[in-house]
């Protein structure tokens, strides 16, 4: 089977979960399997969907920093998706081409991250459910869904990372954020800028290779129906209140 891979691009959160689910809609319909890289313009923090967005989110704060808020269609916690801190994909392939099993299912596409990781010469490794870590310390977070006979799985890369505006943007009392806990932070989760001072794009060429390595694969776009479908979804669903407030 052939890949469809769309490349590194800038897209907000609202269109980047729109294009998820349009593509998984295309998928359905016969489309290739496709896997997509991207980076978050403007900074996004993204909820689960079993979350409550004031629960979990400082909305004031994000408001104030020119913060995007959206709920996933994954389960999982809140995370904090900054433009400059990480690399995301997307992996969206028909159900029957994965193990039935999650955990295998998880295993497999985090392989690919672990082998885009080896690429810069970061040595990682799977951590059941979701977490792949590097160093023994969290590298990325992935979550996944299934609907309609596909299989969605999505997750992040870290570059870098700004421990204090995490905070800042996620609701954690403010007891609760002291040196302490942002050393805490600091000592379980890693990023690829403290294994090799390189830039995003040449990280994410060495990902892509791990993404690819013994595929079928092309560079392809969106279609047409895809774009469309997304921009209808983004307005629609992802950055209404009824979605992102519906718990």
């Amino acid at each position: 089977m052939k890949w469809r891979i769309i490349p590194l691009h800038v897209t907000n959160g609202f269109t980047a979960m729109a294009i998820d689910e349009a593509v998984s809609e295309s998928v359905k319909e016969g489309s290739d399997s496709t896997i997509r890289f991207w980076r978050w313009n403007p900074s996004t923090v993204s909820i689960g969907y079993f979350q409550g967005i004031e629960d979990e989110v400082n909305l004031n704060e994000c408001k104030k920093n020119n913060i995007d808020v959206v709920r996933r269609r994954t389960g999982g916690g809140a995370v904090y998706h900054d433009y400059n801190g990480e690399i995301t994909y997307s992996v969206i392939g028909k159900e029957e081409i994965f193990p039935k099993s999650i955990h295998e299912s998880y295993n497999i596409i985090c392989g690919w991250v672990i082998k885009g990781l080896s690429n810069i010469g970061i040595d990682s490794k799977f951590i059941p459910i979701n977490d792949i870590i590097a160093s023994g310390k969290k590298i990325s977070g992935n979550a996944q869904t299934r609907r309609n006979g596909v299989l969605l799985q999505h997750g992040t890369i870290l570059y870098d990372l700004d421990v204090n505006k995490m905070f800042s943007l996620l609701k954690i009392s403010k007891e609760k954020i002291s040196d302490k806990m942002i050393k805490s932070v600091e000592d379980r989760v890693t990023k690829i800028k403290n294994f090799k001072n390189i830039d995003i794009e040449e990280a994410y060429n060495a990902i892509m290779k791990g993404f690819t390595i013994n595929k079928e694969f092309y560079i392809g776009k969106l279609t047409n129906e895809e774009i469309n479908r997304a921009k209808e979804l983004a307005s629609e669903k992802y950055s209404s209140k009824k979605w992102n407030y519906m718990r």
